[in-house]
């Protein structure tokens, strides 16, 4: 490893590969919305994790811990963290889990709800651009490669709504749940 004749060889070798058809781009484009998102809620004092987290329980709120590990994917420090600075502005609500006392069940307070609207608006205005740039066969398309990627890893990050749930999520106020109705395991 040493050699660097070695090293120009590996060096060579992979600057000839063309990048992947499908993570290359989505990592991109991960990125690319990820630091564009980063300068606006910098604007606001938001971090784009904790931006993330609050749009997230916005739609799907209050959450267990547990669903936030999952969807999210950080490690727990991390989250407690995001969660410890989001409750110290005033922005969620840790309660005890009604179905497990040992879990936390996290929730938007009134605040919180009013800045994850804010957010909520700036994704709707970026998806309405992006949207103006694509075709609805290209979008087709899109959601092809997407469902492909579900059904490849088999991997659901957060379960879904059976239609009961669907209906309790209907009937709530500011896109949060009236109460904590979870489905029940098997």
């Amino acid at each position: 490893m040493n050699n660097p004749k070695s090293y120009k060889m590996q060096t060579t070798h992979s600057s000839v590969m063309a990048p992947l058809r499908f993570l290359s781009p989505i990592h991109k484009a991960t990125r690319q919305l990820s630091v564009h998102l980063e300068k606006i809620h910098a604007e606001s004092g938001i971090t784009n994790p904790e931006a993330h987290l609050v749009a997230y329980l916005l739609s799907y709120g209050p959450c267990s811990i547990g669903e936030l590990l999952a969807v999210f994917g950080h490690k727990k420090s991390t989250l407690t963290s995001i969660l410890d600075r989001l409750a110290d502005r005033g922005l969620v609500l840790r309660s005890i889990h009604p179905d497990d006392r040992r879990s936390f069940l996290i929730a938007l307070t009134d605040e919180g709800c009013a800045t994850a609207q804010r957010i909520r608006s700036i994704l709707e205005t970026l998806e309405t651009k992006i949207a103006n740039h694509v075709s609805e066969r290209s979008l087709a398309g899109f959601y092809r490669v997407m469902t492909a990627i579900a059904e490849v890893t088999a991997i659901e990050l957060r379960s879904t709504l059976d239609p009961q749930e669907e209906q309790n999520r209907k009937g709530t106020v500011q896109g949060r749940r009236s109460s904590p109705k979870r489905k029940e395991k098997p």
